[in-house]
């Protein structure tokens, strides 16, 4: 008796928003090595500041959640214990900082002894108080849901019953924070008494007042909310090569949206809101970017404040950084998304492209092509720079110089 042979496993393939999608568009080849060749980057501070950031708003959320501490909070006896938990918790992992970027831990440095908040907070420690004590107060009795999984599927794109790997694939992605409010949370910023901040931000946009109105007779709606550990990108990109960060962060929040909008207990999203955190406490190579950005008018938060912006040009590298307004601060870190059907739609056919350029590469390597062949390496000099493979990539766009040997 002949026995029928076991079918193939039908598989779909999941891609994530921040390790796929922003990844690929970082750089193809880049994606190629450290996401499907699991070789991690030998020094991923960037990514570690991110992790480190996103776990201590976490943490500092449940925090208040439990005990109600009420603002500002201390560095030294209220975050800096969060801060050191979440720090070994990314050590575990194999991510860790520089010593610059946080303070002396006393597992690496067991010589300190005395816990001075002038000696021992370092720039990733200014941020993380700054991001607690300026939004914080604002954010966390806005929360209904924290880090909340939300996955969708789609069918995939350009198939091909014979070449693709599949006819469908999956979309996943971690909400940072999601809001649950009121449509006269607008009209009276009443929660706890005492006027929120990320509120009046919002009554102060037209699009995102326009858009509550369509919504007619609907009394309670959702906002996204994304932490970034970054500076605000610019709204131009100048080299041709990098990723449009600004365009692709707006894509992120919709493409949220709609794998929110698939959900059962989902109300109506009309917004989304991104935090760069960074700009709470620029360093210097933020700073000389703002600079570069605000002479090329290549960004839409610094001509309002001709106070700071004068400062800001007339700073030299060089010198101390300039003593920068908490208004001019805070507007650069927040910035509102407007969310509707046909934006939603076309940060959908974004995504689909960009899987579709995925597995057009991953088939073309299936098929025995090279993998520099396979996979574009065109990205730009800061992520060239940063880029362990760039010794022998061939379109590294930073020439390293040949090393001769005696």
């Amino acid at each position: 008796m002949k026995l029928p042979s076991k079918s193939k496993p039908y598989k779909i393939p999941e891609y994530s928003l921040t390790g796929d999608l922003l990844s690929f568009l970082t750089c193809n080849l880049q994606y190629r090595y450290q996401n499907k060749g699991t070789l991690p980057p030998s020094k991923p501070v960037q990514r570690w500041f991110g992790e480190f950031i996103h776990g201590v708003l976490e943490e500092a959320f449940l925090e208040w959640k439990y005990k109600q501490n009420s603002f500002p909070w201390d560095w030294k006896e209220d975050i800096r214990p969060i801060e050191e938990q979440i720090d070994l918790r990314l050590q575990v992992r194999g991510l860790y900082s520089y010593d610059e970027d946080l303070f002396f831990s006393k597992a690496n440095h067991p010589e300190v002894d005395d816990l001075n908040e002038h000696d021992h907070k370092k720039l990733a420690s200014a941020r993380a108080e700054r991001a607690i004590n300026v939004w914080g107060k604002d954010l966390f009795p806005l929360i209904d849901s924290s880090e909340l999984l939300i996955k969708g599927i789609r069918k995939m794109p350009n198939y091909n019953e014979k070449t693709s790997r599949s006819n469908y694939y999956g979309i996943n992605g971690v909400v940072d924070v999601l809001t649950s409010m009121k449509i006269n949370d607008l009209e009276q910023s009443n929660l706890d008494n005492f006027n929120n901040t990320i509120i009046e931000f919002l009554k102060k946009d037209p699009s995102f007042q326009k858009n509550i109105s369509q919504h007619g007779d609907i009394e309670d709606y959702e906002i996204i909310i994304d932490y970034k550990g970054m500076k605000r990108p610019p709204t131009i990109m100048n080299d041709s090569k990098a990723e449009d960060k600004w365009e692709t962060h707006k894509q992120q929040i919709l493409t949220y949206s709609w794998l929110r909008s698939k959900q059962e207990d989902a109300k109506p999203i009309v917004a989304g809101i991104i935090f760069y955190l960074n700009e709470l406490v620029p360093s210097k190579e933020d700073l000389a970017l703002i600079k570069e950005e605000l002479k090329n008018d290549l960004t839409d938060v610094g001509a309002e404040f001709e106070s700071d912006v004068e400062l800001i040009l007339n700073w030299q590298e060089d010198d101390k950084a300039p003593d920068l307004s908490d208004e001019f601060k805070i507007n650069r870190s927040i910035r509102i998304i407007n969310v509707n059907e046909k934006e939603k739609d076309y940060a959908l056919v974004k995504f689909d492209s960009v899987v579709a350029d995925i597995e057009d590469s991953l088939i073309r390597e299936m098929k025995g092509c090279r993998i520099q062949e396979a996979w574009k390496a065109d990205s730009d000099e800061r992520t060239c720079s940063a880029c362990d493979f760039r010794t022998f990539c061939k379109n590294n766009s930073v020439k390293t110089k040949d090393i001769k040997i005696p």
